[in-house]
């Protein structure tokens, strides 16, 4: 028995009926009642914050459909989802899909999809494939070891699944590396008509407007109770579609600044949007000389609640619905600075080609290739930033390295997700045939359009492209000195502009005065 279906069966051995869907765990009663939860369990938050009302959750619904299907978007992996008969190949379709989505627009995903469903259209051609060739069709799309953990996921289906995808989100999220809870409950729903809801940014940018949650959306406990949410209120038919619209409607219209809300199809469910409304007309009648009332700022009115905004941070009318979510202060990214040297040298039939050598396989960037590159401190002083990176080359080539020939290029910034990246670069053309030394790490010469066909990262591609801008400006004086942002060119310091070292001059040590 494969297992898939031992888990499967365990799952209705302790149970004595189906696998529970994350939803079968939630306090979806609690949600829809706006009460009874579990003598153990926390209360709930008061209705105001939750889909209370049978008859408003069948409106949200049908609304959110009907624009769906209307005003959806022509992406490829919908076709796919909709289209591709067997089960197996589309949960796989739609796996990839999500996978790449992760941190990544739609419209930078698209071409690498279409690419790698054309590529690899199965599980089992994936499966198949070498990393170094994921790597290469991932390059630039950022966050690279979703690709690693996609393909190792692929390889466990066909050779501990028998090729065959689980079909529940507690299975996926179970037996797959690297599926999370969202991604579990988009393969579930939109693959297999499992009727689980799912959270991503959109949709608790949604969730919070619909029911003014205004507490940390980041926090375990809210984020707890919008799955719950999303849950209850996902359609029982069309329950992927249901979540695509969700999500749909989070990116094209309640968009984190200056919402549509005129073209939203549930602005009649929405909270936020009722108590601009209200302030509005308020506001309108105080004008006119009207008496008004005592607002109703539509907080629930209960203290301590889990889901208000803090007292600390009321309701600012001036920003209206776009007060929720709120979030914690993003922490910012660490300073890391990176000494790295483009080695250059004449190919055999002319063309010049670049030393890359290859990241480990473990930690940011794994497996990817660079050329040669080493962190160095903060605030490191040049001459000693040169001395390592000689040093670092030297373990490379298998011969010393003069620090004094470096070439200095200038610096490339480049922004991960919590690293503000500098790299010092370096370079070091050569007129001769050069040996790499047997023993070093892997590494290999290329070609500019090998370069680009490697699995290097978007940084590196800055780099070269820092270099030939300054090649440029020295076989041509008169260039303009124009700036990039990014990018800060100087002029080498320790070598005239233009000059291009022998082998033989390189390798010498520098003649002490």
């Amino acid at each position: 028995m494969s297992k898939l279906r031992a888990a499967a069966a365990g799952g209705l051995r302790r149970s004595g009926r189906r696998a529970a869907s994350p939803a079968g765990k939630s306090r979806k009663g609690a949600l829809l009642r706006g009460a009874g939860a579990p003598a153990s369990a926390p209360a709930p938050p008061p209705a105001q914050h939750l889909f209370s009302d049978p008859a408003e959750i069948q409106a949200l619904r049908g609304n959110l459909l009907a624009w769906y299907d209307k005003c959806k978007r022509d992406l490829p992996w919908r076709t796919l989802a909709a289209t591709e008969p067997d089960a197996d190949r589309r949960g796989y379709a739609v796996w990839v899909s999500e996978i790449m989505l992760q941190q990544t627009q739609v419209a930078t995903v698209i071409d690498y999809y279409n690419r790698w469903m054309q590529k690899w259209p199965t599980l089992q051609a994936l499966a198949q494939a070498s990393l170094e060739e994921v790597n290469e069709l991932w390059a630039g799309l950022g966050y690279y070891s979703r690709g690693k953990r996609l393909q190792e996921a692929a390889k466990k289906v066909v050779s501990e699944l028998d090729g065959r995808m689980p079909r529940t989100a507690e299975l996926l999220q179970k037996l797959l590396p690297g599926v999370g809870r969202y991604t579990a409950g988009a393969i579930a729903s939109i693959s297999y008509g499992q009727a689980t809801g799912v959270v991503d940014g959109n949709v608790i940018r949604v969730l919070c407007r619909l029911r003014c949650i205004g507490a940390d959306s980041s926090s375990p406990a809210v984020t707890d109770w919008l799955w719950d949410m999303a849950n209850a209120v996902v359609d029982r038919s069309r329950p992927g579609d249901f979540n695509q619209a969700l999500m749909e409607l989070g990116a094209t219209v309640c968009v984190p600044k200056a919402p549509l809300c005129g073209e939203c199809p549930v602005k009649k469910q929405c909270r936020a949007r009722h108590r601009v409304e209200k302030e509005l007309a308020l506001a309108s009648q105080k004008l006119l000389g009207k008496p008004t009332p005592v607002p109703d700022v539509e907080d629930c009115g209960v203290g301590d609640c889990p889901l208000c905004p803090p007292a600390a941070e009321p309701w600012d009318s001036s920003l209206g619905v776009t007060n929720f979510p709120r979030k914690a202060a993003k922490k910012q990214p660490r300073a890391a600075r990176t000494a790295t040297c483009v080695l250059q040298r004449r190919g055999c039939h002319g063309a010049p080609e670049y030393l890359i050598v290859q990241r480990p396989s473990s930690g940011l960037l794994a497996g990817l290739w660079e050329f040669p590159s080493l962190p160095v401190a903060q605030d490191l002083q040049e001459e000693k930033q040169r001395e390592v990176l000689a040093d670092h080359l030297q373990a490379w080539m298998g011969q010393p390295v003069a620090a004094g020939g470096l070439q200095f290029i200038g610096e490339v910034v480049h922004i991960f997700s919590h690293i503000h990246q500098t790299y010092v670069v370096y370079s070091l053309p050569l007129d001769g045939d050069v040996t790499l030394d047997p023993s070093s790490p892997q590494s290999r010469w290329v070609t500019e359009e090998e370069f680009h066909a490697s699995a290097v990262s978007t940084a590196m591609k800055k780099v070269l492209k820092a270099y030939e801008k300054q090649r440029g400006k020295e076989s041509n004086p008169s260039m303009g000195p124009k700036r990039k942002r990014g990018t800060k060119m100087q002029r080498a310091s320790s070598t005239s502009p233009g000059t291009q070292l022998s082998l033989h001059a390189f390798l010498r040590a520098p003649t002490a005065l």
